[in-house]
């Protein structure tokens, strides 16, 4: 699983980044963070609003700043 972060590095990203961290130790899963901080990147994933969080290429949040819960729910739907 991989997850990446879309961003330019605003406190926001760097927050969402550490949340995504937090939510990966809780679970106990090893996964691989890219943060993506070119703009051209993060508009070919049709992302407008950052930060965005994206798993496995798919994203799966854009704008909002996700807290470790709401991560861990998009990570583990059945927990």
């Amino acid at each position: 699983m991989k997850i990446q972060i879309l961003g330019t590095g605003c406190p926001k990203c760097k927050t969402l980044a550490a949340n995504a961290q937090t939510a990966l130790d809780q679970l106990n899963l090893d996964c691989e963070i890219e943060k993506v901080t070119d703009i051209n990147q993060i508009m070919s994933f049709g992302v407008m609003v950052t930060p965005a969080l994206a798993i496995d290429g798919q994203v799966k949040s854009a704008g909002k700043l996700l807290s470790p819960e709401q991560i861990k729910q998009l990570l583990n739907p059945s927990a």
